[in-house]
């Protein structure tokens, strides 16, 4: 099975849609870097997702060895997201999961490969294991307080076939 990597985003925004066990359905176990660990227990404040990460079995946290592509990495991106590709580095071959538009494409220039928040729910409906992509996308646009633009949920709303 492949690995998967995963930014602290998708947790935190399918924890707060309440479609956090997807993930485990999806991709059986995931991976993430201590500083998503760090960014989900920021300021002493649980954020989306913190608990189910802790309570996971099936994820596991990993230091990265390679401090200096996480220290280059760190001039353009989060903690997280730095270390999040320079693990993804490390564990090649694999998938990245990441909302954020600069770590996907500095992810693809080290040849990763990516999938969004969208992209998880457009697979998680592709084997059944929701009903629609549509009302969940706006749930986490209204609830989570996820930036999706119109045009990317109806592409993605056709794309599975829904109204």
């Amino acid at each position: 099975m492949t690995v998967v990597i995963s930014n602290t985003s998708p947790l935190t925004n399918l924890a707060a849609i309440g479609q956090f066990d997807v993930l485990r359905a999806l991709y059986g176990g995931l991976l993430i870097a201590e500083a998503v660990w760090a960014e989900l227990n920021a300021g002493g404040h649980a954020w989306p997702g913190c608990h189910e990460v802790a309570g996971a079995d099936w994820i596991a946290r990993r230091g990265v060895t390679n401090h200096p592509l996480i220290t280059a990495l760190r001039e353009r991106l989060d903690p997280g997201e730095a270390e999040t590709i320079a693990l993804a580095v490390e564990c090649q071959p694999c998938w990245v999961l990441m909302d954020e538009r600069e770590g996907r494409r500095v992810a693809r220039r080290f040849g990763l490969k990516t999938m969004g928040v969208v992209g998880v729910l457009i697979e998680a409906k592709a084997c059944g294991l929701i009903a629609e992509v549509g009302p969940l996308l706006e749930q986490l646009r209204q609830e989570a307080g996820f930036f999706l633009s119109d045009r990317v949920i109806q592409e993605a709303r056709a794309f599975c076939g829904e109204r």
